[in-house]
């Protein structure tokens, strides 16, 4: 399988400096990217496959953080928004597990993809992670799991919808909540968030669709799966410089082991 046979380049020119300028400016202005059908219909059904096969070799687990994903500060008491905790719980396939001749990997691998991606984002370079677990990630959310509340530490995310569940699964943001470049952490409307006085935009999104997210000022959080169907998502993850590697800590929350 080639990256043609993964992506339509009719729909999605993804060497086009007008398409990819195109992109730019809907995730400069929305804070996110949404690209429906991105993947073929063939390529999609081997990523569920490949999915489904793997998920009982995924590391499950619940968390509880913060939604700035920071230690608890001593000059907040437990309920101010800096240290309200909110409760994460997925499974995780790292990319080790994905399959050399996956249609993932293929799709993360393709140059193509990548001009397109450092168009997108204004990165001008992207490399893998140096460790092999955290490069290519595949989450599985049964029902009840939820990513909780929160911003991300990263620039950028990408995502590929796998399999939907029937009910639940949302994603949920508000966009440019916070300033992390300024220091400004916006206490009092992360706390309207938490306290659901403040309504979050929600993407709709189908198998098949590719997401470019700005979350680290745009809190967002995936609400329970309510269903019996298991909601599987692929995260894509590169770094602006080489040799970047998850630190050990890290792996060992989220995919409890090192190597």
């Amino acid at each position: 399988m080639e990256i043609a046979d993964i992506v339509d380049f009719e729909r999605f020119p993804l060497g086009s400096e007008n398409f990819g300028a195109k992109a730019r400016a809907s995730l400069d202005e929305f804070g996110a990217l949404v690209l429906e059908d991105f993947i073929r219909p063939e390529a999609l059904s081997s990523m569920q496959a490949e999915a489904k096969a793997r998920q009982d070799q995924a590391y499950f687990c619940t968390q509880s953080h913060s939604v700035y994903l920071t230690p608890t500060d001593p000059a907040f008491d437990a309920s101010h928004p800096a240290n309200r905790r909110v409760q994460s719980s997925k499974g995780c396939v790292c990319d080790d597990v994905v399959s050399p001749t996956s249609p993932l990997r293929i799709l993360y691998n393709a140059p193509s993809f990548r001009s397109f991606i450092k168009q997108a984002t204004g990165e001008t370079e992207l490399h893998p992670y140096a460790d092999p677990l955290s490069s290519i990630n595949i989450h599985y959310a049964t029902r009840g799991q939820e990513l909780g509340w929160h911003f991300d530490n990263s620039s950028f995310a990408i995502t590929l919808l796998i399999q939907k569940p029937d009910a639940g699964g949302r994603f949920e943001y508000v966009k440019d909540l916070r300033d992390a470049g300024t220091g400004d952490m916006n206490y009092d409307g992360v706390r309207a968030v938490l306290d659901s006085e403040m309504k979050p935009q929600v993407l709709s999104m189908d198998p098949g669709t590719l997401v470019l997210f700005r979350g680290r000022n745009s809190i967002h959080r995936v609400s329970p799966n309510e269903s019996d169907i298991t909601r599987m998502l692929a995260v894509l993850a590169y770094n602006a410089e080489p040799g970047v590697a998850l630190s050990e800590n890290a792996r060992m929350t989220f995919y409890g082991r090192l190597n």
